[in-house]
């Protein structure tokens, strides 16, 4: 079977805060190649509701109507679309509309749709740019992806400590074009361009013209560095309720500026990796195909294959214990189960408490502490209730008492899973959430079942 025949049609999904009607006249714009109507009704609406708009296309007609639009899509709506549809719209513009919207953007949404290009043709666009805007995307993009460099725009305000209040306000006002289009502070540097304060803008227009910057600034919040990992750097707007962040390089120097709309999106963007991530899946897009979804699942499926197969290494061991009492067949998923969900209850909890800086030094011995009384608790709670439930149904005290042992046992040892193992995989430098689901899904099945059938060989033969 061929690739194309994975090839879904890609119909029009409707967004929910799309307008079904407007939805229609749209799709006739662009099958009538009204190119006028198309760009003017675009242009009146919010550019994430435009973004919105165009995705709710078949994703034919959506580069159809992208190659009608050519320059004439504004680049605020460009930079709204969602990855797969961006990189199709990227590939659809003409290199002449492309490097327009590179001129109109900030430095960092420039990036992004750099980024999207093949290399031969990002290379022919910024010659035709002008030298210093060349520059500026060029060192953008000699950044490590998902690092401060990649996300940090180089618009920014910075003045020196002796300035006053009605200079600075002057200066900004003479800046123009140049004047980042959105902004909430002022950055204070040294002869040497190295971050001494921060004036935030509110604090700016209460202060009279007369006073010096160097008595209103205050300390930065935040210390991030252009190597810093996206990740980190959400914390710190997270931790500190940034609205922005100056960035400096490796010497001290201010180089850049994050803003808390950017953050937004890296915030989104890492909850939903580590939640697709726990289960071993990666993101799905309107514009994937069925052959992308295999790709992206069959691996991970294979991994939960071997580790199955480990598990039913582990029940073959007692094979014949289970020939002699087949009530342990009908017993024993009921022990994977339970702990396999406890397992995973308390991985995600972890792995979330990780990612938000919860589980450092002290905190995670206690974190270790907490799921194995947890472990325990629940345990016993269970136990009594299995145990329970197999003497009403099989009447046999002594498989009642080996089944309530092992669920106390698993329950324990998921416990302790769920936490060590991310910890562990955090220590050795990896990603809790890309392989923790499956190192304690494999450990909490193999304790389950040579507890509850070692037990009973032990036991009841």
């Amino acid at each position: 079977m061929s690739e194309t025949d994975f090839q879904p049609s890609h119909p029009a999904q409707e967004a929910p805060n799309v307008d079904p009607a407007l939805l229609d006249d749209l799709i006739d714009a662009v099958d009538e190649k009204d190119t006028r109507w198309l760009a003017r009704t675009l242009q009146r609406m919010h550019p994430a509701d435009a973004a919105d708009l165009l995705e709710a296309l078949s994703f034919d007609t959506f580069s159809e109507a992208v190659e009608l639009l050519g320059g004439e899509l504004p680049p605020d709506i460009l930079i709204e679309l969602r990855d797969s549809y961006r990189e199709e719209a990227v590939d659809v513009l003409p290199d002449t509309a492309v490097a327009m919207a590179l001129d109109e953007l900030d430095s960092d949404d420039a990036t992004v749709i750099l980024e999207d290009l093949e290399d031969d043709r990002r290379e022919r666009i910024l010659e035709d740019l002008e030298p210093f805007d060349r520059a500026q995307l060029e060192r953008g993009l000699a950044y490590e992806e998902e690092s401060a460099g990649r996300l940090m725009q180089t618009e920014f305000v910075a003045v020196p400590e002796y300035w006053t209040v009605g200079h600075t306000i002057d200066h900004a006002r003479s800046l123009g074009e140049e004047l980042p289009e959105i902004f909430y502070e002022i950055y204070v540097i040294d002869p040497a361009h190295r971050l001494m304060g921060v004036v935030q803008l509110a604090t700016l227009l209460r202060t009279p013209r007369d006073v010096q910057l160097a008595d209103i600034m205050t300390d930065p919040l935040s210390d991030i560095r252009t190597d810093m990992d996206q990740e980190e750097v959400a914390f710190q707007f997270q931790k500190y309720s940034l609205a922005s962040a100056p960035v400096k390089d490796g010497a001290g120097r201010l180089v850049g500026m994050i803003t808390v709309d950017d953050m937004v999106d890296v915030m989104q963007e890492e909850a939903a990796e580590d939640l697709l991530s726990l289960l071993n899946v990666t993101s799905a897009d309107g514009s994937d195909t069925v052959w992308d979804s295999v790709r992206a699942r069959a691996p991970w499926l294979a991994v939960n294959l071997l580790t199955a197969f480990i598990a039913s290494a582990i029940i073959s061991l007692f094979e014949n214990t289970i020939d002699t009492i087949v009530a342990l067949a009908i017993l024993m998923p009921v022990v994977a189960a339970l702990g396999g969900n406890a397992g995973s209850q308390g991985l995600v909890v972890a792995v979330r408490a990780i990612a938000e800086r919860q589980l450092d030094g002290a905190a995670a011995r206690r974190a270790i502490l907490r799921e194995v009384l947890t472990g325990v608790v629940n345990g016993v709670l269970f136990a009594i209730g299995v145990g329970v439930i197999a003497m009403l149904w099989f009447h046999d005290v002594k498989l009642s008492l080996v089944i309530a042992t092992a669920m106390l046992v698993t329950f324990l040892w998921a416990g302790l899973s769920g936490i060590l193992v991310p910890l562990g995989l955090k220590k050795l430098g990896a990603d809790p959430a890309v392989a923790s689901s499956v190192f304690v899904l494999t450990l909490t099945d193999v304790m389950a079942f040579f507890s509850f059938l070692g037990l009973a060989t032990l036991i009841l033969l």
